[in-house]
């Protein structure tokens, strides 16, 4: 009898120890329900930024110097397009070549959608200081440096013919980087990835000779750091461009003017108070509110190079009659608080506080090949708010 009332005293213990069934279901249930929520909204946010998924970026890369310099001159920390006119196009892509000798270099541009509009191209070669200091004479103080395509077979020849791309003289004792322009190779392999044979670099003297390799090199692929390796820089734009910022007249002045957002983190604790004594219920007019968007906390940093995060803002506060014009309302606004105010029609709201101009962002990040794109993206800052 004892062991039979131990056994049931156990038994009730062990009941009421254990969750209850409605409780695992209301957990289970309400944590998948938040799982998919972020899921959906990450995927909808990738949809924004004109990706499917995000990049597999496997260990730390290093983006090329070129396009760190270009970031930081359309783009303000904080990724805020400094002037809509400044970049061609909407987005720059840097492909390298890292398994080329000296003087035969091709790209691997599966990447690019074939719906892209292709605007420019460039070839970035390094040119490397002289091994051999040989005795000049007047034909050697420059370099004709030419860049061809290599074009496919014909039925008559077995080899590869090529097609002058650019061409121009280089100081002997020159180093640095040198850009051609390779624009009709680029729409070529576009149009059809089989003509896509490479690029072909030819050095001759002044008279058309044969230059000495020891004189005249450029850092290759294979033998040299990614940082003077040749890099091809395609300018495209992707049709995704905002119409309001095509026809913007100068956004230079507007963008300069805004706050600048902080470089990691929310914001400030100031703009955080008020949004707090708006939640406590004090009535404010239509106005800008800090809304900072955080790459790290989404989990995108580690493919995203600038900006590490950005204020988007926006916009919160009444429209009461009557309004003013540090409201900015429409004249559409105006009648329709008119209407509100008189009650002239049941059911009419107030006019609604909305951003009424939006500026562009600018993303440097890399891309599934571990490619580095610039992309300027429309509509994504609150720039001011009135009532509409």
């Amino acid at each position: 009898m004892l062991t039979l009332a131990l056994s049931l005293a156990a038994l009730v213990c062990t009941i009421l120890a254990r969750p209850s069934l409605n409780y695992l279901e209301n957990h289970f249930t309400g944590e998948d329900e938040s799982n998919e929520v972020r899921s959906a909204a990450i995927k909808r946010l990738l949809e924004v930024f004109g990706m499917e998924d995000p990049p597999a970026i496997h260990g730390h890369k290093q983006a090329p110097q070129y396009m760190l310099d270009l970031y930081n001159t359309v783009a303000d920390v904080d990724g805020v397009t400094k002037d809509p006119y400044l970049l061609e196009g909407n987005t720059v892509r840097s492909f390298f070549d890292r398994r080329s000798e000296q003087v035969e270099f091709r790209f691997n541009l599966s990447t690019v959608a074939t719906t892209e509009k292709i605007l420019t191209a460039e070839l970035h070669l390094f040119k490397l200081r002289p091994q051999a200091m040989l005795a000049f004479n007047r034909h050697h103080f420059c370099q004709q440096v030419s860049v061809y395509q290599l074009l496919p077979t014909t039925k008559n020849s077995s080899a590869h013919g090529r097609k002058l791309l650019s061409s121009r003289l280089i100081p002997v004792h020159s180093t640095g980087w040198e850009v051609f322009t390779i624009t009709q190779a680029v729409r070529s392999w576009m149009a059809d990835e089989g003509n896509n044979l490479g690029l072909s670099v030819v050095v001759q003297t002044l008279g058309g000779g044969q230059m000495d390799t020891k004189l005249i090199r450029f850092a290759s692929g294979r033998h040299h750091h990614q940082s003077k390796q040749p890099m091809l820089v395609l300018f495209t734009d992707d049709g995704r461009r905002s119409a309001t910022v095509e026809n913007a007249p100068n956004d230079t002045a507007a963008t300069s003017s805004l706050p600048e957002a902080p470089l990691s983190g929310p914001p400030s604790r100031s703009a955080r108070s008020l949004d707090y004594s708006e939640e406590e219920g004090a009535s404010t007019s239509c106005q800008r509110m800090p809304l900072y968007v955080d790459f790290e906390e989404i989990g995108w940093s580690g493919w995203i190079v600038s900006p590490r995060g950005y204020n988007a803002y926006h916009c919160k506060g009444s429209c009461p009659f009557p309004l003013g014009q540090n409201m900015r309302p429409t004249n559409h606004a105006t009648v329709q608080s008119i209407i509100n105010a008189l009650k002239l029609i049941k059911g009419i709201e107030t006019p609604c506080c909305v951003p009424d101009k939006l500026f562009s962002i600018n993303l440097l990040y890399f891309d599934d090949d571990e490619n580095v794109v610039l992309k300027q993206y429309s509509d994504m800052v609150a720039g001011s708010c009135g009532c509409h």
